[in-house]
């Protein structure tokens, strides 16, 4: 297994990470069908198969549902929750009779929303808790007491982030006594300024670039596990028609497709195993609820590419050579 960062706290973690948020039906108010039920036993029975022990949820996904079919496993299985590594998110916060869509960081709702995360997924205790999105009116010394409490009330063992760049964690993490272990973030072919803020220094052409500088690069420094979302583009290079693409996009995809052939293996291990192969050594989410296509992804773990290999992924998905 690679050494990743986040085995300095969660030593046996895996290095896929399965997103929960495909769980638990649809993003509706309806309650939980038997079905629901039935499938979220199927999948994370075989996620567990397939050697991936860390499940990533967050408050909002199904708005709930997702964390409480995951629950219901929970109950009826009460052992497995030694074998998983469990991490949840909040800070989102829904349209409702108070106000908008709206970022809440405040001490109240982080508290809150960590005692429902806990009912709801039917454990005393999460491995990880992330803040979800910056939010604008987050206070660092109100977040910190929020979290120290939850810490020392044995609710949390670690923390992390979501979505924040290495300022926004800088302003927080001087105020708690406690590290941020995870920074998740949006890191795939099809969103690729994570790799262009860093070859367009000092290059006006990167001014279209909306990444924030050395957010990596913290990571990496402060030993902080870099997670991606997105990480398979929604199939966009490993399955997806992409007849009506881009050009850019489907000689992205028939390269991919090619190394599979090469490497006898499937196309999402090609997309992962590139994603993996940053120094940052990324930890990739997966969310899909589709047995074969988990299977596919685990297969990421034995793909070594070349650097000419990563680097022509890499020119292919930007469309251009490198400045």
């Amino acid at each position: 297994m690679k050494k990743l960062p986040i085995h300095q706290y969660l030593p046996g973690a895996s290095e896929l990470v399965y997103g929960c948020m495909g769980l638990g039906g649809n993003w509706n108010q309806d309650s939980l069908s038997k079905a629901d039920i039935k499938k979220a036993h199927q999948v994370v029975e075989h996620v567990l198969e397939a050697n991936i022990n860390v499940f990533d949820h967050a408050d909002i996904y199904q708005f709930g549902k997702a964390e409480q079919v995951f629950g219901t496993i929970l109950k009826d299985n009460p052992t497995l929750r030694d074998e998983m590594i469990i991490q949840s998110k909040c800070g989102i916060r829904f349209e409702d009779n108070s106000g908008p869509k709206r970022y809440d960081l405040s001490a109240q709702w982080i508290t809150e929303s960590t005692d429902q995360i806990l009912t709801r997924l039917n454990t005393q205790y999460l491995d990880v808790l992330i803040l979800h999105r910056p939010d604008p009116l987050m206070q660092a010394d109100e977040i910190a007491r929020a979290l120290s409490a939850l810490k020392a009330s044995g609710k949390v063992k670690y923390f992390g982030l979501s979505n924040m760049n290495s300022s926004q964690a800088s302003y927080i993490a001087q105020a708690i006594d406690q590290p941020f272990i995870i920074n998740q973030l949006e890191l795939s072919l099809s969103n690729l300024h994570w790799l262009e803020e860093g070859v367009y220094v000092g290059n006006p052409q990167g001014s279209h670039i909306n990444f924030n500088s050395h957010t990596l690069e913290y990571a990496r420094i402060n030993n902080m596990q870099i997670q991606s979302w997105g990480s398979l583009s929604q199939g966009l290079f490993c399955g997806r028609d992409v007849s009506g693409e881009s050009i850019t996009i489907q000689e992205t995809a028939k390269y991919v497709k090619t190394l599979a052939q090469q490497y006898a293996t499937s196309t999402e291990a090609i997309v992962l195993a590139w994603l993996m192969h940053h120094p940052a050594n990324i930890q990739p989410v997966i969310g899909s609820t589709n047995i074969e296509r988990i299977s596919a992804c685990t297969k990421a773990l034995s793909i070594n590419l070349t650097r000419e290999q990563w680097y022509q992924i890499y020119t292919l998905a930007r469309g251009s050579e490198l400045p």
